[in-house]
């Protein structure tokens, strides 16, 4: 098994070459968390006393329990009591140093985005991208307490750098997995031509410290071999099936060659194709062109076998005997069934950075910018899409499949923290019940991860990865924006906005969620009024 440890004194050989090889899409550019501001603890013995729990295994809400923390790990989950009956003192644990009185709130666990990353690339056109920090609070506050980088935007000696501060607890942020870009084509970095290369540079992104690798694609030869030596490397891998990789390989092929994961929707339309073998692209189709790439997403899955079909179930079948798993990061591409929708979102005018907001405007040159000729014939070709989709991911779920709740927030109008809220309400549009939500975002997640043994559930001998709610999260996901739900006051006969998340703990330290949501907006208000001075 590969070390997680990072030496900031050691340089990691390959990092120039990542570098080199990032030169296309450039680094975004983010400054690192330095220091926590935000966090009480950790704490040798943390008590939530009366708290209704629902763990994340998919069983159903029970209680009272007071929830013993000591040293970051939950020590005991005792039963103090039922409803409508008084609690016994005497039934309760022993004092903690710090305690949170949790009676009529509910505990669930950490959220995992399992599609994550930690700002977005740097465009020169645009100006400089929010901080971490501004990136890591929105997720907290949000009850994420697990991200998996899928690509390390910052590079890889970067994120590990972060991850180890997250660890030890010197910045506020989430728990960090590395997954370190592999070349999607060849020009990416050029010393990856033969399958001998790929497994050299697999084996150095392990001793490296990585946890896992995202791949683009490559000459299948290439791709196969880099999968079965990141496997024996004891790395997950994850896949990005590009469009100019997926006629040689598409999500089936990848996946019985070993791939832990496919991100997004691409390649599973192309695995379901009974009645060609290619796409059909528009004659004045150009990957470059983000519009031409990304309306043209929106018809693939309209050419594929239809649901209920023996094709359709025939690819279901492979997949789960793969036992392969999909992250679909729906809401990322929210935006192309209702644009106009999307951009004027609730929480964009108080906590959306604003050069990340005109990195979402229509520009040339920036990924996922390409609403400048956005139609209402793509959005109704994406919204059947989003059926089709949704259908295949309901019927994997139903076989046994596992499907896990990502983001990939950052692009597309999305915004760390709420684009996670929306994949949690877009897997209920699926067909998942909330139960099956929550435990997409949690057990299964850490699953993926490999570190289920550790955290995704709420049981005894498992990281205090908790979050509690002062309402039942699962009776509306839109009361975990950070904005809240708009709700009724009967009698004031006004809307008010009711937000169920109170804190989020993360190893036993504890983050009140009002406060972390304070400073990003306090953030985007120095943002706006240093742009106005600027004049820019």
């Amino acid at each position: 098994m590969h070390s997680n440890t990072y030496d900031a004194a050691r340089p990691i050989a390959i990092g120039e070459e990542i570098v080199a090889g990032f030169a296309k899409y450039k680094l975004s550019g983010v400054v690192p968390a330095t220091s926590r501001d935000r966090g009480i603890g950790p704490h040798h013995r943390l008590i939530l006393r009366g708290a209704t729990l629902i763990d994340g295994t998919g069983a159903p809400p029970w209680g009272f329990v007071d929830v013993v923390v000591e040293d970051g790990v939950i020590a005991d989950i005792v039963s103090v009591g039922v409803p409508g009956v008084a609690i016994k003192p005497e039934r309760r644990p022993a004092p903690g140093d710090f305690e949170i009185d949790c009676h009529g709130k509910f505990v669930t666990p950490g959220f995992i985005d399992a599609h994550a990353h930690i700002g977005a690339p740097f465009h020169a056109a645009r100006g400089v991208m929010p901080s971490a920090d501004y990136v890591y609070k929105l997720w907290l506050a949000h009850g994420v307490t697990t991200i998996r980088e899928a690509g390390c935007f910052n590079g890889l000696a970067w994120t590990l750098a972060q991850k180890q501060a997250a660890t030890e607890h010197r910045i506020a942020a989430p728990g960090i997995y590395a997954y370190a870009y592999f070349p999607a084509i060849n020009d990416y970095l050029k010393t990856i031509h033969t399958p001998a290369q790929a497994r050299e540079w697999i084996r150095r992104i392990a001793e490296a410290g990585a946890d896992g690798v995202k791949f683009f694609g490559a000459p299948p030869a290439v791709m196969e071999a880099a999968l079965d030596e990141a496997r024996s490397a004891g790395l997950r891998t994850c896949c990005h099936h590009a469009t100019l990789a997926v006629s040689r390989m598409n999500a089936l092929t990848t996946a019985r060659w070993g791939l832990t994961s496919s991100e997004h929707s691409y390649g599973l339309p192309e695995a379901l194709f009974d009645d060609r073998t290619v796409q059909s692209f528009p004659a004045d189709y150009h990957y470059n062109d983000e519009y031409l790439r990304f309306s043209t997403a929106g018809t693939t899955f309209l050419q594929a076998a239809k649901p209920g079909s023996a094709k359709w179930n025939d690819v279901l079948d492979a997949f789960i005997e793969a036992r392969h798993t999909f992250v679909p990061t729906l809401n990322v591409y929210d935006a192309n069934r209702d644009l106009m929708r999307t951009r004027r979102a609730d929480w964009h005018d108080r906590f959306t950075d604003p050069t990340l907001m005109r990195y979402f405007e229509p520009h040339r040159g920036g990924h996922g910018a390409y609403w400048y000729r956005w139609s209402t014939q793509n959005e109704v070709d994406w919204r059947e899409t989003f059926r089709l989709w949704m259908h295949f991911l309901r019927d994997y779920k139903n076989r046994g499949g596992r499907v896990c709740a990502g983001s990939d927030s950052g692009f597309m109008y999305q915004v760390y923290g709420f684009g996670f809220v929306r994949e949690l309400e877009l897997l209920q549009e699926a067909g998942f019940n909330p139960h099956e939500v929550l435990r997409a975002a949690t057990q299964s997640s850490a699953e993926l991860l490999g570190i289920d043994d550790s955290v995704g559930t709420v049981e005894v001998g498992k990281r205090a990865d908790l979050l509690v709610h002062d309402t039942n999260p699962l009776d509306d996901f839109k009361q975990l924006y950070g904005t809240g739900a708009l709700r009724l006051n009967e009698e004031r006969q006004v809307g008010i906005w009711h937000r169920c998340l109170r804190y989020t703990i993360r190893s036993g330290v504890v983050f009140d969620t009002g406060e972390l949501l304070a400073d990003v907006e306090a953030m985007v208000v120095q943002a706006k009024a240093r742009e106005a001075g600027d004049g820019t």
